[in-house]
C-alpha cells in the first residue's frame, strides 16, 4: 500500500521543487505534481502535470485527473503556486493581471480544496490541505496590492475551511513560509523604487543574507504536514516554529 499521497502545486522551481524533492526522499509516497512546466522526472512515485492553475476553465476540465483514488494513509494538498504579481500601486494596475493574480494566488487553491474535500472527505486517512500564504496577508505593503490581497483571501478562506472541515477530520492551513530566496525574490528587486517603497529593504534581505533557502523551508513545511497533532492553529509562519 502506498502509505502517503502529495498533491502540489507550483513544483517545477523555488519553494515547490524544494518540497517536492523532500518528499521523493520518502518512501511509501505517491506524487501528484501540478505546474506550468514539468522537470521532467522519470520516476515511478511521481506524476508531473503541465496546467495553468490561472485557467479556470482548463483548471475545472482537469480536476477528474488531480485527484486519485487508492487506499492511502495520509493525503495531502499543498497549494504552493503563486504570483507576486505586478509591483505597482493601485491605480497603474492592468485588469488582466490583477484577475490573473487573484486567480492563481486564491480562486484555485479554493477549487483545489474544494475538490480535495469532494474527494477524500469521507476518507479515514490522515487529511491536511496546507495553502502557502504569506506574512503580506497580514500586513499591507504599497505596491502589492495583488499579492496582499489575494494571500489575505487566502488565509481567511483556510480559516473558514478549517472551521467547517473539522468534522471531517480535515486540518487545513494558512502557512507563510517567510522570506524565502526564489525566483520571485529577484523579481521584487526588479521592482521600480517609485512603484514599490519598500524595495530597498528587500535589497538588503539579499545583500546581507536574511533569506531563507528552500530547501530550508521545505523540511518545516514537512515536519508540519509529518506532525499535525503539534499545528493547532490555522495561520501558521515557519518562522514561528523549528523542526525537533
Amino acid at each position: 500500500m502506498t502509505k502517503t499521497l502529495l498533491i502540489l502545486t507550483g513544483h517545477s522551481k523555488g519553494l515547490g521543487k524544494a518540497i517536492l524533492e523532500e518528499f521523493l526522499n520518502l518512501e511509501n509516497v505517491k506524487i501528484l505534481a501540478i505546474s506550468r512546466s514539468t522537470l521532467g522526472l522519470d520516476r515511478e512515485d511521481l506524476q508531473e502535470i503541465s496546467l495553468d492553475l490561472s485557467d479556470l476553465d482548463t483548471l475545472e476540465s482537469k480536476l477528474p485527473e488531480l485527484f486519485p483514488q487508492g487506499d492511502f494513509e495520509n493525503i495531502i494538498l499543498i497549494n504552493n503556486a503563486g504570483w507576486i504579481g505586478e509591483i505597482k500601486p493601485v491605480g497603474k494596475l492592468e485588469p488582466k493581471t490583477i484577475q490573473q493574480a487573484i486567480q492563481l494566488n486564491l480562486v484555485s487553491p479554493m477549487i483545489l480544496t474544494d475538490t480535495f474535500v469532494k474527494a477524500y472527505g469521507d476518507s479515514v486517512a490522515t487529511k491536511i490541505i496546507v495553502n502557502i500564504s504569506s506574512g503580506a496577508a497580514h500586513k499591507p505593503l504599497p505596491g502589492w496590492a495583488e499579492y496582499c490581497t489575494s494571500k489575505a483571501g487566502l488565509a481567511m478562506f483556510s480559516k473558514v475551511a478549517a472551521e467547517e472541515l473539522k468534522l471531517k477530520g480535515i486540518k487545513v492551513y494558512s502557512l507563510a513560509p517567510g522570506i524565502v530566496d526564489t525566483a520571485m525574490q529577484a523579481d521584487i528587486r526588479e521592482a521600480r523604487a517609485e512603484d514599490f517603497p519598500a524595495l530597498e529593504r528587500f535589497l538588503n534581505y539579499k545583500t546581507e543574507a536574511q533569506l531563507s533557502t528552500p530547501e530550508e523551508v521545505a523540511g518545516k513545511i514537512l515536519y508540519l504536514v509529518s506532525n499535525p497533532e503539534k499545528f493547532e492553529e490555522v495561520i501558521q509562519d515557519v518562522r514561528n516554529f523549528s523542526v525537533g
